[in-house]
């Protein structure tokens, strides 16, 4: 079962990078990933401000630039899990929120492509 966990974290975003404190508890966090066979990929976000959103509606389009200044709208970084339950998904992901700090993360089941 394949999982995209999407991290949305509860602080407003910086431009700051992360600290080596904070690097070296993630990609501790990551090589225990990789060796268990979990983890497929995973990205941090820059922030918004070098982002745009672009929508489609009633035929037409609309791009928006960045900065999106609404913390829940925001979307840090995510992981791709390959795990046999969602209870496993889960887990991993509290793990994640622990070294990420406050936030939360959306766990979505992925569909799974025929083999061809």
């Amino acid at each position: 079962m394949r999982f995209l966990c999407i991290y949305r974290p509860s602080k407003p975003e910086s431009d700051a990078p992360p600290t080596q404190q904070e690097m070296e508890s993630m990609g501790k966090l990551i090589g225990e990933m990789h060796k268990a066979g979990v983890l497929l990929a995973a990205e941090g976000c820059l922030p918004s401000s070098k982002g745009s959103r672009v929508r489609l509606d009633g035929g037409k389009f609309s791009v928006t630039d960045g900065p999106f200044p609404e913390t829940k709208e925001l979307i840090a970084g995510f992981a791709l899990l390959q795990v046999k339950s969602k209870p496993e998904a889960i887990e991993w992901i509290k793990r994640f929120l622990t070294v990420a700090g406050e936030g939360e993360s959306e766990v979505r089941l992925l569909h799974d492509m025929p083999a061809g």
